[in-house]
């Protein structure tokens, strides 16, 4: 086996080329950062009719999007985000808004299974593109649980995903019945769901793993939907599936921009956002480029940082209230690895592929989170999410060979005071002696090479990557609360507005952050946001 130490940029998409378009020296609206949220705010700006051009400080756009060659020549892997569930009841894909699907050539693809949860004794649990055949999966553990489990899920269907949506678009949610129960569902925790609907250890296990695929404490008051709307998107979308790799989608984005006019600039590292006149008018780069703007300025920089980028103006105090507010949550840590062969797991009718795998238990989880607030890396029974996407989509590897993520939660800084330099390679292998045991095709000479990355790993490859959090972290409330995402699109500078996973509704592959934006921008410029999305 081969230990991965370093990585390259996957060899094709739009987000390949170092440097990309050159810098104009002014346009209506500069963006700051090529992620997938910018791209979708630069998108909708750029179908609008307004002169755009993303800045991007790495040489490839896609921020936690990317897709690399992190192990081996040929092994497509995706750095962070792999499914991308969450943006397909996004407008901008359910409703193709921009065209991404039918012109500019992004392919999803809906698996079944849509996860499988190997058990340590015995048959996994499959969850399938069916609520039905799911239900039945969950009956095998429990009737009294399948009848729970699919009340859920029609409930969510009954006016609380229409409610959720509102909320992930930021409107208004309105005084309807459903939007009652929608916020008293938000008011309870994950755990306090999972706990008083179900009984079933192995179920209370499965829909927790479920609730926390967005990386966020279950424990903790205003994730009490989660449970409902991820588990339901899984049912609806299966591990959804980008051809090619995350990668498609910002290169789609990137493709849609330049094919109105708009630059998007690689190895544009921006320093400074100048405000000038009352307004943010331009923005400066580490080698001293500057780009004007006419109209606005959007920035996806890191809600802890911006503040400390504006020149020209006193330190604003809402960015300042952010920059206090903000923390980074959990922290994530990944193993990459090229294998011979996908991954298969077992069961009663024979192997099973599938693009995606959950292991932990509810009492393994919270003992995880409760050492990773002590700075304590825990591998006993994990939190773990298992990825192999050419389980679905076979080119990303050559020879019908395979790539494979392991994502879990650790700390940043180890309570010991040890380099995580030191100590990643070993725990990696705990991680993946866990998967090995309930799995065929990860013995150690399947395995052709591996690359483990801490949290330090995590945030050095990404400046939005604060603290290892690839999620955006989260901001406190001034109650004591805790929310995902900054609940504001506008800032106190006239001109300048935000976009990315610090924003609402926070991280993950959701594109809301960047049409919320959007709307923003077209809205304070006069400018019609129906001309180019529809009302939610």
């Amino acid at each position: 086996m081969t230990w991965a130490t370093g990585h390259t940029a996957a060899a094709t998409g739009a987000g390949s080329a170092p440097g990309g378009d050159p810098l104009p020296d002014r346009v209506d609206v500069v963006v700051i950062g090529a992620g997938h949220n910018g791209l979708t705010c630069a998108a909708y700006l750029a179908r609008a009719g307004l002169e755009v051009a993303v800045l991007e400080a790495a040489d490839q756009v896609g921020g936690d999007t990317r897709t690399e060659q992190l192990t081996l020549p040929g092994f497509a892997h995706d750095t962070c985000a792999s499914a991308h569930v969450l943006i397909q009841s996004n407008p901008m894909i359910r409703d193709d808004e921009l065209g991404l699907l039918s012109t500019y050539g992004l392919r999803y693809l809906y698996t079944d299974p849509a996860v499988v949860l190997p058990q340590p004794d015995g048959e996994p649990l499959v969850v399938h593109r069916d609520l039905a055949a799911t239900a039945d999966a969950i009956a095998r553990f429990s009737s009294r649980d399948a009848a729970e489990f699919t009340a859920m899920i029609k409930e969510w269907h009954d006016g609380l995903a229409a409610v959720h949506g509102r909320w992930a678009s930021h409107l208004p949610l309105g005084d309807s019945e459903a939007a009652g129960r929608y916020r008293a569902l938000r008011r309870l925790s994950a755990w306090e769901v999972v706990h008083r609907r179900f009984t079933h250890p192995v179920v209370r296990s499965f829909v927790l793993w479920m609730a926390m695929a967005t990386i966020q404490d279950p424990r903790r008051p205003g994730t009490g939907f989660l449970p409902s709307s991820l588990t339901a998107g899984r049912l609806a979308f299966g591990w959804t599936t980008p051809v090619g790799g995350s990668q498609a989608l910002p290169d789609a984005l990137t493709a849609l921009i330049r094919a109105h006019g708009g630059a998007v600039v690689c190895g544009a590292h921006v320093e400074r956002v100048e405000v000038a006149g009352g307004r943010a008018a331009a923005v400066r780069t580490a080698d001293g480029r500057r780009g004007r703007a006419r109209r606005a300025v959007v920035s996806s920089a890191h809600l802890a940082r911006l503040a400390d980028m504006l020149e020209g103006c006193p330190t604003p105090p809402d960015l300042a209230d952010a920059r206090r507010r903000w923390r980074p949550g959990l922290s994530v840590f990944a193993v990459h690895a090229a294998l011979r062969a996908d991954l298969s797991y077992r069961s009663s009718t024979g192997p099973l592929r599938s693009p995606a795998a959950g292991f932990g238990s509810t009492a393994g989880v919270v003992r995880q989170i409760d050492a990773h607030h002590r700075g304590e890396p825990d591998a006993t029974d994990p939190w773990l999410l298992v990825v192999g996407q050419t389980a679905v989509d076979p080119g990303r590897a050559p020879d019908g060979h395979a790539t494979f993520k392991i994502l879990t939660i650790a700390p940043y800084t180890l309570r010991d005071g040890r380099d995580w330099a030191d100590v990643k390679g070993r725990f990696a292998e705990a991680l993946v002696d866990l998967v090995r045991a309930r799995v065929d095709g990860l013995a150690a000479g399947d395995i052709l090479a591996l690359r483990a990355e801490s949290p330090v790993d995590v945030a050095a490859r990404n400046p939005h990557n604060l603290g290892g959090s690839c999620h955006g972290g989260e901001f406190l409330t001034p109650d004591g609360g805790v929310i995902p995402g900054w609940p504001t699109y506008t800032t106190s500078v006239p001109g300048l507005y935000l976009t990315g996973a610090t924003t609402h509704p926070g991280g993950s592959v959701s594109g809301r952050p960047g049409r919320n934006a959007a709307r923003a921008v077209l809205t304070d410029l006069g400018l019609d946001p129906a001309t180019v999305m529809g009302p939610t």
